[in-house]
């Protein structure tokens, strides 16, 4: 069984975890469709705004799809939930890679 399936398997008994919608969004990235992990990203961020890690890996993939407003507006978003939670190393790489996509 794939690691997509297996993802979807469990799924299928715990549809709101957010550790694994967020593994299968990455799992689209690693297959290269950006677009089936932009549509689970975004649903993570509806049902579990607190999931960091989830504001930087949809900015980048905004990034890739040189959509560099909505790429700063996500990393903006996870910069404030990060202060807010006291997240402080995702606080640091979300504001780096806001740096980073603001200079280039």
């Amino acid at each position: 069984m794939s690691r997509l399936n297996q993802l979807m398997a469990f799924l299928k008994e715990s549809p709101d975890d957010a550790f694994l919608n967020y593994a299968l969004a990455t799992e689209y990235v690693g297959l290269g469709d950006d677009d089936k992990a932009e549509v689970v990203f975004r649903e993570l961020l509806e049902k579990h705004p607190d999931y960091i890690a989830t504001y930087y890996h949809l900015g980048k993939l905004l990034e890739r799809k040189t959509d560099k407003e909505s790429a700063i507006s996500i990393y903006e978003k996870g910069i404030e939930k990060a202060k807010k939670i006291g997240e402080r190393h995702s606080l640091s790489e979300l504001q780096s890679a806001l740096l980073e996509l603001q200079f280039d």
